[in-house]
Parts: C-alpha cells; sequence; structure tokens
C-alpha cells in the first residue's frame, strides 16, 4: 500500500468539540505526511433547530445551507488536514426501520457523496482510502463512480448498549462491516465480535498525543484558577461524564474520601451527578469542559487520577483513550477492571475489582508514588502514540492488500 496515498475521514466527531478525538488524533497524525480531508459529521435540520444561535452553527452556516465554504483550515492542525463541513441531514434515528429509513437515508448519503465529489474534483484527487471512524449511519453502499483504494470502518464502542445508537446501529455496524474491506476495532472485544462478519477485522486501540500529555511533568505549567483554592489532596478524572461512569462509586469515593478534593475536567452529559447531590458535596469540584490542550494544566497537580466505570457488556468493549492521557502526564491511575484491555496496564496503573477495592487503593496510589513510577508510566505511553497507530494502520492495510 502506498503510504502516501490520500485519505478521506467520515468521522462522528467535529474538529471543534471540546473533548478529546481519537478520529481526529490519527487526521492530524497521517496529515504530517499525506493529504487528509476530515468530514465531519453532518448536522441534521433537528440539530440546526436546536443548536441555530451557537458559534458552532453560526460559523457553519454557508456550509450547512448553502454548499459554500466547506472547506476549513484551522491555523493549529497541520497544513495537509482540510476539514469538510457536509450539507444539512434529515432526522431519521425515531423513525422504524423499513421503508421511509432507507428512503430518507439514501436521501442524506447522497449529500455525503456529493460532497465527497466535491473534495475529489477541486483537490484533484486520484488514489485515496476511505475512513469511516464509527458512524455507520451514513455512507455504506457506494456509487459507482466513486471508488476508493479501499474502505476502511473503525469500531469504537458497542452500539447495542447505547440506546440512541442501538435502534439501527446494531444491524447498520454490521452491514458496513460486512461491506467494507477492513474493520480497525479499538479493543480485543470488538475485534472478536467483528470477527463474525469480516475476515478483516484487526485491532487497532487508541492512544493520546503523549508530547502533550508530558508537559504535565516537564513545564512549569500555572495552577488553573479552579483549583487555586484548593489544599488537599487531589483525586481528579478528566473527560465526558455519561452513560459509562459510575456514580454510585463516584459517591462512596466522595464520602470515604472526604480529606480529599474530586475534580472533574470535561462535560457533564448525565443527570446523576446532580440527582444523586453528588456535585453539591463541598469535596467535589466540576470545573466543565476544557480542550485538550488545557489538560495538562489539570492533570500536573492531581495526586491521582481514575476511570470509574461500570462495569458492564458497554465498558467490556471499551480500550479507554484517556489511560494513555493519563499515563503521558505521570499519573497515578486507579481504574475498574472492566475489560481485558485495561488490565494490561496493570503493571503502572492500579486495576479494582470491586467499589471497595478502589477506594481502599486511591490511597494506596497516592502513598506509592515515586519519581521511578512516573517514569516508568510516561515510557509506557510513549509506546501508545498516535504516530505508532499510523504506522499500525499502515501495516494492517499491507496485509490486508497481500490476502485480497
Amino acid at each position: 500500500m502506498n503510504r502516501k496515498t490520500d485519505l478521506v475521514i467520515f468521522a462522528l466527531p467535529r474538529w471543534d468539540q471540546p473533548i478529546s478525538s481519537p478520529a481526529l488524533s490519527l487526521a492530524k497524525e497521517f496529515a504530517k505526511t499525506n493529504r487528509v480531508f476530515y468530514i465531519e459529521h453532518p448536522y441534521s435540520w433537528k440539530d440546526v433547530i436546536k443548536e441555530r444561535n451557537t458559534p458552532e452553527v453560526q460559523k457553519r452556516k454557508d456550509a450547512i445551507f448553502k454548499k459554500k465554504n466547506i472547506y476549513t483550515n484551522p491555523p493549529d492542525f497541520p497544513e495537509k488536514l482540510t476539514i469538510v463541513t457536509p450539507p444539512v441531514t434529515y432526522p431519521i434515528n425515531a423513525l422504524p426501520a423499513g421503508a421511509m429509513y432507507d428512503y430518507f437515508g439514501r436521501l442524506n448519503d447522497k449529500r455525503i457523496f456529493s460532497t465527497i465529489r466535491s473534495i475529489l474534483k477541486d483537490y484533484d484527487v486520484k488514489e485515496w482510502i476511505y475512513v469511516n471512524s464509527f458512524d455507520p449511519f451514513f455512507g455504506r453502499d457506494f456509487p459507482a463512480d466513486i471508488h476508493p483504494l479501499v474502505k476502511v470502518y473503525q469500531c469504537m464502542d458497542d452500539h447495542s448498549q447505547v440506546d440512541y445508537s442501538a435502534k439501527h446501529g446494531i444491524r447498520l455496524e454490521e452491514d458496513i462491516v460486512r461491506k467494507f474491506d477492513v474493520t480497525l476495532n479499538t479493543s480485543k472485544e470488538l475485534t472478536r465480535i467483528n470477527s463474525a462478519f469480516t475476515k478483516h477485522s484487526y485491532f487497532h486501540p487508541n492512544a493520546a498525543e503523549i508530547n502533550l500529555f508530558k508537559t504535565a511533568v516537564e513545564d512549569p505549567l500555572p495552577r488553573p484558577k479552579e483549583l487555586a483554592g484548593i489544599d488537599k489532596k487531589i483525586i481528579g478524572f478528566t473527560g465526558s461524564i455519561e452513560y459509562r461512569t459510575d456514580f454510585e462509586l463516584i459517591l462512596k469515593l466522595a464520602k470515604h474520601h472526604h480529606d480529599k478534593q474530586l475534580v472533574f475536567v470535561g462535560p457533564l452529559r448525565a443527570p446523576e451527578m446532580e440527582e444523586m447531590g453528588i456535585i453539591n458535596l463541598p469535596n467535589v469540584t466540576m470545573v466543565g469542559p476544557k480542550k485538550i490542550t488545557e489538560l495538562p494544566q489539570y492533570l500536573k497537580f492531581m495526586d491521582v487520577v481514575i476511570i470509574p466505570y461500570k462495569k458492564n457488556k458497554l465498558t467490556k468493549s471499551i480500550y479507554p483513550l484517556k489511560i494513555n492521557e493519563y499515563l503521558g502526564a505521570g499519573r497515578a491511575v486507579v481504574a475498574v477492571h472492566f475489560s481485558e484491555d485495561i488490565k494490561t496496564f496493570d503493571d503502572v496503573a492500579y486495576i479494582a475489582d470491586d467499589h471497595d477495592d478502589f477506594i481502599r487503593l486511591v490511597d494506596v496510589a497516592i502513598v506509592e508514588d515515586s519519581p521511578e513510577k512516573i517514569k516508568k508510566r510516561m515510557n509506557v505511553a510513549a509506546k501508545n502514540t498516535w504516530t505508532a497507530r499510523a504506522e499500525q494502520f499502515w501495516d494492517i492495510l499491507d496485509v490486508w492488500e497481500k490476502t485480497t
């Protein structure tokens, strides 16, 4: 496989979302050497009506409604990375499976394929690889005039365990895995699941921007204003607080470790934190979402960081992005033993089997922390970079090419 080939990536996360995105991180890595066209997940009419006054929709109005100014080159991104905004689509998830869903789905696909045609024409793209990053709701059946060298699907979660995506996502993902050439999976469990639908299901885990996160150890970063008045040990979490979070564990943690401060940096996307009274506890601080570039500044002042996920079928399929971010920042990590993949880090992280074990290991992690352990964590994270994942991507395509 020619490793200088152009890539067209259709991705679920938008480029300016507040939390880190594996799809965008990998696109940035590819764009160091290749032209990359990153097509954002389209806004639906429902999205536009609900978010019409937000800066995100306002700056995309021409692209969404008029199909003009669809290309963006953010100044902090690699020069070869072009963001592409497709036109508005129909919101069809509420429809039942059947003729009407399929009809409007084809209309939505026409808009995505029209966007791809524009890219190929405007940038004189000849040979290219197509990557659908965890968005099987669009573009499973390619028209005859659009033919990439290889079609790659990235599977990052178990659709069956999320109410919104389970309705159509299970059958659509199985369909795209069957039809595409290669499926990359972020966990070993997903690799196993998708092996039932394709001979070319490969383990391709998440990584981290190690050069960014190691600044938490190596650079004299200022203490964030939200942490200025905290003189206790800090138990930290960065990322989205959502359906996979074990809120009962967090409540127990806050009550037991009342001598410490729990600090959450990231968007709150679940009502349990408020319903259970967690956010009102005096030793809980909710910082809110921050850009990925700001996270090392918070991690630097955390004494231990946590991955408090539930143990269920969903998390069994998860390789958490944040484990490498935490380790890259040198932090002591306490995580629930929710998957086979998290257990592979037990040499540099504390893996708990139950709530009591988790609560106990927080103190152990703080007491046992040392410069030697920090260095060991960073060395492990240094093997899990996006550079390494990009190289693995090309190696997988070489294997696929030799077997087809």
